[in-house]
């Protein structure tokens, strides 16, 4: 057999067993397609093309959006460009920073180590940490840090901690950051919202489950809900169709974002995702295919301490509930913002990514691009 023979052979292998995945070698956006009933929508998706030009409009960068429907995904799309310097479009195949919305990612993965029990939510951290300074004024557990309740503060007024240039290798390496003055309150007091809570359960975790915490996210979230553009935010690595981050200088200009390293804040902040993926990862975290229908309510509802009732805010673990129905989270990254909504009831999940910070703020109906898609259902 010739060498030109065997190579025509192993073509012809190679398609075989790449099925759909060989269509999508010729259209990188194959995979993107909308459903066939997309049509039934045209409507909301004219009316929400429309509000997200005129954010545009505003001199935004780039946003991508995409919308689910009972399970399927009815509208994805891509606006203006993932990097303006090199003028590439942005597209529904562009990974953007997700900031917060990778605390709710982060707390699947927290019930699927609650359900194998290899964590208890109601330990101190120390049986997992015990070199992690304890609070002076109670007991830190897991589910305190899940629920923004622990006490620990958020990132400094100036700034300093947020803006990190530092590479971690490792999660608990990362609690440098913050561990030599990382309380605020008395534990269960109050809501106080932190990432470097964040921070500190993905090291909780990791003891719990004795593996790297992004492996656990990996094979544990992420594969098994088929999130393939869903990736942490390495600087040093190649990461296929990223998003340039960027922000307003003094004077309102559009300038590329100052330069952090997320691997500070993994849980808390620094994972890389598309809206349409967003939107797969909402569909199989509330259908009982990764956690328990149960977990899931457990990961919505405030908690509860010490046999009291719930702090008043609207925050369980991980999850936020907007009202009406909808649970989810946002996502304000330097040089990115997310928006990222779930109806359970209704099963309509949206998610929108822009990669610029603070791009959402100011245009409220935005958001409510889902009550829209929702009525059409």
């Amino acid at each position: 057999m010739t060498i030109e023979m065997f190579l025509r052979q192993l073509a012809l292998v190679v398609m075989g067993s790449l099925g759909a995945a060989g269509l999508a070698a010729d259209d990188p956006l194959a995979r993107y397609r909308v459903a066939g009933s997309a049509t039934h929508y045209a409507e909301a998706i004219d009316a929400s093309r429309a509000e997200v030009l005129e954010l545009m409009a505003s001199g935004v960068p780039g946003v991508s959006i995409a919308v689910g429907v009972d399970g399927r995904i009815v509208w994805a799309e891509g606006f203006g460009h993932a990097n303006v310097e090199h003028r590439v479009a942005a597209t529904p195949a562009t990974k953007f920073r997700i900031g917060s919305v990778s605390k709710a990612m982060t707390t699947v993965a927290l019930g699927v180590l609650l359900e194998e029990d290899r964590i208890d939510l109601d330990v101190p951290i120390q049986d997992y940490l015990p070199d992690f300074p304890a609070s002076p004024d109670g007991v830190v557990t897991a589910r305190h840090l899940a629920s923004h309740r622990a006490g620990l503060r958020h990132y400094l007024p100036d700034g300093s901690d947020m803006l990190v240039r530092n590479h971690y290798d490792d999660v608990v390496a990362a609690l440098a950051v913050f561990d030599d003055n990382a309380f605020a309150a008395s534990p269960g007091e109050q809501f106080l919202y932190s990432s470097h809570g964040f921070n500190l359960l993905s090291a909780v975790m990791q003891r719990a489950a004795d593996r790297p915490f992004l492996e656990l996210m990996r094979d544990r979230v992420w594969s098994p809900m088929g999130l393939i553009e869903t990736v942490a935010d390495h600087t040093d690595a190649i990461v296929m169709d990223r998003a340039a981050p960027y922000e307003r200088g003094i004077d309102g200009a559009l300038q590329n974002a100052y330069y952090v390293d997320n691997s500070y804040k993994w849980a808390g902040g620094g994972f890389l995702s598309t809206p349409s993926d967003l939107v797969r990862f909402g569909f199989a975290a509330v259908d009982g295919s990764v956690i328990s229908i149960a977990t899931m309510d457990l990961l919505v509802a405030p908690p509860t301490f010490d046999g009291g009732s719930p702090v008043d805010q609207a925050y369980g673990l991980g999850w936020r509930d907007y009202g009406d129905g909808w649970i989810g989270h946002g996502g304000g990254s330097v040089g990115g913002t997310t928006a990222f909504y779930v109806h359970r009831e209704d099963a309509v999940v949206l998610a929108i990514t822009c990669n610029l910070s603070g791009c959402l703020q100011g245009h409220p109906d935005l958001v409510e691009v889902r009550h829209r898609f929702r009525r059409g259902r």
